[in-house]
């Protein structure tokens, strides 16, 4: 299971380091809107998938809480199928479908989980509920 932090899931993006600060410096941004997941994950942790209005607790390297998101869309779908919109939403700068395929495909291939076409994809749209002082500080996750 993944950890929690005040009864909320946690979202950890990307991998520790200078990849997942980038990752949540682009949601504190109002930028990264999106993320992708492999359905294999959710089912070797046990999780189930994220639910429209579910919120999640964005953690950084050290599972502390940088800010609070609410999920408003989820998606489950083949790699191949993944949409362009759905890609853009990611907020990372790929300029194509084709670009961010590359770029997640080598992704998951570094953490060793090459995927192919039909690899279930989970897309996981939020958006960004609080962060910094309005709500972390004093720690109201509800806000």
């Amino acid at each position: 299971m993944w950890p929690r932090i005040g009864g909320l899931r946690t979202l950890d993006l990307g991998t520790p380091g200078e990849l997942r600060a980038n990752l949540n410096a682009l949601v504190l941004a109002g930028v990264k809107q999106a993320t992708a997941g492999l359905l294999s994950e959710y089912e070797r942790e046990g999780e189930e998938l994220e639910q429209v209005g579910e919120r999640l607790a964005l953690v950084d390297d050290d599972d502390g809480l940088v800010a609070v998101v609410e999920v408003t869309g989820v998606e489950v779908v083949r790699f191949a199928d993944v949409s362009w919109d759905f890609a853009r939403s990611e907020g990372e700068g790929d300029r194509s479908i084709e670009e961010w395929r590359a770029g997640h495909r080598a992704y998951w291939a570094r953490t060793g989980t090459p995927v192919d076409d039909d690899t279930t994809v989970v897309c996981v749209r939020f958006r960004l509920v609080s962060a910094g002082d309005g709500g972390l500080t004093t720690g109201d996750l509800g806000t």
